[in-house]
């Protein structure tokens, strides 16, 4: 092999993309590059990893593959472990720089990445870890938070425009099936194609053609299905940047101050929401990454040991399997199951009804979730988790209705009929309650399972339970511990140059609440 300078060594985990990309382009300037992808089999056998996930994935790593090498510095991917992969170059190379983006992962990638800081340290290796996300690492005060938000944000997107110095004759490995990781096909039969072409071309509709009426659609899980933007796999794993698509829906919104078209106005309010959700995206998921604890742990001392583990399997597994005997629970479960997606409504309905109505601890019906979302990304998905099942202590208390739910965001019947088709016989009045129809008892418990549990019921006992330990002094001192830590702080967003509303100063929950991120008991 010809002589060449000491490489840098670029890591990538979940930012699959060379545009944006601040290692690439700073290790590009200092010399040659091997950029490395490392299949790890530990990681994908860990509880929130899933077979959709991987395919996702696999399909982000081979477009990300063929653009690397048409830069000129070919992907090296690699089975196994990131310490015997950096091992290996180390021992051919005696490299001393390690360039990675930082990650807010689960509680392995957390070890993981420990583990990898003690092996550069011990051999002298530099490893640069740069942020690609708003979450701040050490961060010591939510004060201001936001504005830096903003100023990262609106920093320019790195790319890199000239050829990459490479390093010859490294030997390739191919990428492993699923089966060969022990994941086995989970029921994704409609999945969202993954690579960073799929997820421009989504970022392009979105912001010209489907997303007028996302404010309002975003709700439905039958609109939202095609007028939200389905952007949230690719951020998830890296293949787009949220700084490209912040910047991308803030020149939108410019290119439209002067619009006088009477569509104007339902984009101007879907862009402002949808500027919105992305400052939700990183606030929570610097929530995980300023208390890893959350992964498993409540947020609040007085939720632990409030539901027992492990929960009850028969109702984890009706869940689960979307076979409640409350249809519109059972579509939403279904869709999700098939596609890997649903609106964050109805996701928040789902761990509701989990958490409120089946009394099931978090912890069991997030790994479920987790392997189903497509979009999983554990800084957002943890605490979302404790908050729409009452376990932060911070945020108000949404026990959804999901009979009325059913009514409110199906009211054709069309997604619930579309899911559950043993209901196809059922008259519309009765879709969302077919146990009223006078037909029911040929349907139910035979084609259709009988209701797991009683809703009434249910929900006034969950109410006891909850608001019982929200009563004393202790609770309240524990609340403003919580939310000096992890609760939101005023925030503009100024790209939008939208007229602000004077106000006072809203908690966490409220803020929240200004962007629908749930709902109230009656709903």
């Amino acid at each position: 092999m010809a002589t060449v300078s000491t490489p840098s060594i670029v890591w990538y985990k979940r930012d699959l993309r060379v545009v944006d990309h601040m290692p690439l382009a700073a290790a590009a300037i200092r010399g040659p590059v091997i950029p490395l992808y490392v299949v790890e089999p530990e990681l994908w056998a860990q509880l929130d990893a899933s077979h959709r996930q991987y395919v996702f994935a696999r399909d982000c790593v081979t477009e990300l593959a063929q653009e690397l090498t048409a830069l000129g510095a070919p992907l090296l991917v690699r089975v196994g472990t990131v310490i015997d992969a950096l091992h290996d170059l180390h021992c051919r190379f005696s490299f001393t720089e390690l360039w990675s983006h930082e990650e807010t992962g689960n509680a392995w990638t957390f070890a993981r990445d420990c583990a990898v800081a003690a092996w550069c340290r011990e051999r002298g290796v530099t490893w640069n870890e740069t942020a690609q996300t708003g979450v701040v690492r050490r961060l010591k005060s939510r004060d201001g938070w936001a504005k830096r938000w903003d100023r990262l944000m609106a920093l320019p997107i790195e790319a890199v425009s000239e050829r990459i110095e490479s390093v010859p004759g490294l030997e390739q490995c191919d990428f492993p099936e699923p089966g060969e990781l022990g994941l086995v096909p989970d029921g994704c039969t409609e999945p969202q194609i993954g690579g960073r072409r799929a997820g421009l071309h989504l970022l392009d509709s979105f912001l010209n053609e489907r997303g007028r009426d996302y404010r309002r659609a975003m709700s439905s899980p039958l609109e939202g299905a095609t007028e939200c933007s389905r952007l949230s796999p690719y951020l998830a794993a890296g293949a787009l940047s949220i700084r490209e698509v912040a910047q991308a829906s803030w020149q939108r919104q410019r290119d439209l101050r002067g619009d006088r078209s009477p569509a104007a106005p339902a984009w101007r309010q879907s862009l402002v929401s949808f500027s919105g959700r992305l400052h939700w995206h990183c606030h929570f998921m610097q929530k995980l990454e300023s208390e890893p604890g959350i992964e498993t742990r409540e947020m609040h001392p007085s939720a632990r040991g409030l539901r027992p583990r492990p929960g009850d399997a028969a109702l984890l597994t009706a869940w689960a399997r979307g076979k409640t005997g409350f249809p519109f629970v059972d579509a939403c479960m279904r869709s999700l199951i098939a596609t890997g997606w649903l609106n964050f409504r109805m996701r928040a309905m789902l761990v509701s009804f989990a958490s409120y109505n089946l009394w099931l601890p978090w912890q069991e019906t997030g790994l479920h979730l987790a392997r189903m979302f497509t979009d999983y990304e554990p800084g957002i998905h943890w605490p979302q988790m404790q908050m729409q099942s009452g376990a932060t202590g911070i945020n108000t208390i949404r026990i959804y209705n999901v009979v009325k739910q059913g009514y409110d965001q199906d009211p054709t019947g069309a997604f619930t009929r579309r899911w559950v088709p043993e209901l196809a016989d059922v008259p519309a009045v009765f879709l969302q309650e077919p146990w009223t129809w006078p037909s029911a008892d040929a349907l139910i418990g035979t084609a259709y399972p009988t209701r797991i549990v009683d809703l009434a019921v249910s929900t006034a006992v969950a109410k006891d339970r909850i608001y019982g330990v929200r009563r004393s002094a202790a609770f309240r001192n524990a609340s403003d511990v919580v939310q000096e830590k992890h609760g939101s702080r005023k925030s503009g967003m100024p790209m939008t140059r939208q007229p602000r509303r004077k106000s006072r100063k809203s908690s966490d929950s409220e803020a929240q609440l200004v962007f629908d991120l749930g709902t109230s008991e009656s709903s």
